[in-house]
C-alpha cells in the first residue's frame, strides 16, 4: 500500500547533517553510537518509531512529503532544505532583555547556553550576556540548517474517514 494522505504512519529515522553529524534518531543504538546527550538521559524504551498522519502538519514538511508513495518496508535518503524543514535563522527572533527583567522572568540568573521556556509558548537559548543585556536566540535549533534524513517505513495503517 503507497502511502499517501491521511494514513498514520511509523518511520525509524537518522537524522544527519550535511556533514554526516547525527543530529537525531528513533534508534537508541545510533544515538550511542554517537553521542547524542540525550542518549545518556533517556533509556532504550524512550527510543522507537515516530507515527505521524502524512498530511496533518505533525511533521516538518520535507518528512511528510518524503514518505509519500512508500510501503512498509521502504527505505530511502531524503534531503531536507531549511524551508521544509524549521525555516530559515532570523534575527527577529533573537531578543534583548535587561539582566533583572530576565532574571526576574525566568528565575535563574543569566548565562549563555541556558535553555529558557517563555510563558508564550517559545523556547529559546541564551546566547550573550553583559552587565546591561541578555540576548535570548528563540529560533529553533535546526533553523537555517540543511537536514538528510535515512527513512525507513515500519508501519503504515490507513485512518477511517
Amino acid at each position: 500500500m503507497a502511502i499517501e494522505a491521511g494514513d498514520r504512519v511509523a518511520i525509524e529515522y537518522v537524522g544527519r547533517f550535511e556533514d554526516g553529524t547525527v543530529f537525531g534518531t528513533s534508534r537508541y543504538a545510533v544515538a550511542v553510537e554517537n553521542g547524542l546527550d540525550d542518549a545518556q538521559e533517556r533509556e532504550e524504551s524512550d527510543y522507537g518509531p515516530l507515527a505521524f498522519i502524512v498530511g496533518a502538519g505533525e511533521v516538518i514538511e520535507g518528512l511528510d512529503r518524503a514518505v509519500r508513495g512508500l510501503s512498509v518496508g521502504e527505505e530511502t535518503t531524503v534531503t531536507v532544505s531549511p524551508e521544509s524543514a524549521y525555516g530559515e535563522a532570523s534575527e527577529e527572533r533573537v531578543r534583548t532583555y535587561d539582566p533583572d527583567t530576565f532574571e526576574s522572568m525566568v528565575g535563574e540568573s543569566p548565562e549563555v547556553g541556558l535553555h529558557v521556556h517563555a510563558q508564550n509558548g517559545l523556547h529559546g537559548d541564551v546566547v550573550a550576556v553583559t552587565d546591561e543585556s541578555v540576548e535570548v536566540d528563540f529560533n529553533h535549533e535546526l533553523a537555517g540548517r540543511t537536514l538528510v534524513f535515512e527513512l525507513e517505513v515500519v508501519d503504515v495503517a490507513e485512518e477511517p474517514n
